[in-house]
């Protein structure tokens, strides 16, 4: 009796391609194709018998293979090699950028003590803080906070930042970024900048609000209910510094 070969009577799942497998018609398989820099996983049916031929390339199919159903597109680009890189558009397209600069920390610090201000030329009216290290002095430092205060209409001051190192040198910042409002009872002082020097080095210090010039201070810091009945509790001020580098 005669033996007919059929071959295949159903198709064949061969799972993820693999370059170097042999297939034989009617094998499926599933491959990841990218277009436009967007991965697509799509499932392929080989019409020949064939070996290192991937499904497609570029959107192209080859010739040994036909297309059984279309993937959708991870609209994302590959994440292999990407770390610590972030999500870019020009567009059109997406690809992955370098982080030039990050934060590295941010300090944050606040001050609520009500507290008189003194009239009295280079003199240091509050602490800050006892406490501010920074991660690494070579880093850059974008200082910016501001204190409530019962102005008593004072026209101009010469105040800023005084940062002091434990055993060592102080560095001023006076009149660099400040802010100040002047109304008869409540106002603020306050400072915003940049900053890219290296402080007096490594270690930790005291920051304190201080006025560079006589009569530059107002009557309390943080006023209260004993600067006007409606302020119902001591106010509070802020000062954050963010410091941030090259990556």
């Amino acid at each position: 009796m005669a033996t007919i070969d059929l071959g295949k009577i159903k198709q064949v799942w061969r799972g993820t391609y693999n370059n170097g497998t042999a297939y034989t018609v009617d094998d499926l398989v599933a491959y990841t194709d990218t277009v436009g820099g967007l991965q697509n996983t799509s499932t392929y049916i080989a019409v020949a018998n064939t070996t290192g031929n991937a499904p497609a390339s570029g959107g192209s199919i080859h010739a040994s293979w036909n297309l059984v159903a279309q993937g959708v597109p991870d609209r994302l680009p590959s994440q292999s090699g990407q770390a610590g890189k972030f999500l870019t558009t020009d567009g059109s397209a997406v690809s992955f950028g370098t982080v030039t600069q990050v934060i590295k920390k941010i300090h944050s610090f606040e001050y609520g003590t009500r507290t008189a201000g003194s009239s009295s030329t280079n003199n240091n009216q509050f602490t800050w803080t006892t406490s501010f290290t920074p991660l690494d002095t070579a880093n850059s430092f974008w200082i910016n906070g501001w204190i409530p205060c019962n102005s008593a209409s004072n026209d101009f001051i010469t105040a800023g930042l005084r940062f002091e190192r434990s055993g060592g040198s102080t560095v001023d910042f006076a009149g660099i970024g400040t802010l100040y409002t002047d109304q008869p009872n409540y106002g603020f002082y306050g400072y915003g900048f940049t900053y890219g020097g290296t402080f007096d080095g490594a270690g930790t210090y005291t920051i304190f609000h201080r006025t560079f010039a006589a009569n530059s201070q107002p009557d309390y810091y943080n006023l209260s209910g004993s600067d006007d009945s409606r302020v119902v509790v001591t106010t509070k001020g802020y000062l954050q510094i963010i410091e941030y580098g090259n990556a």
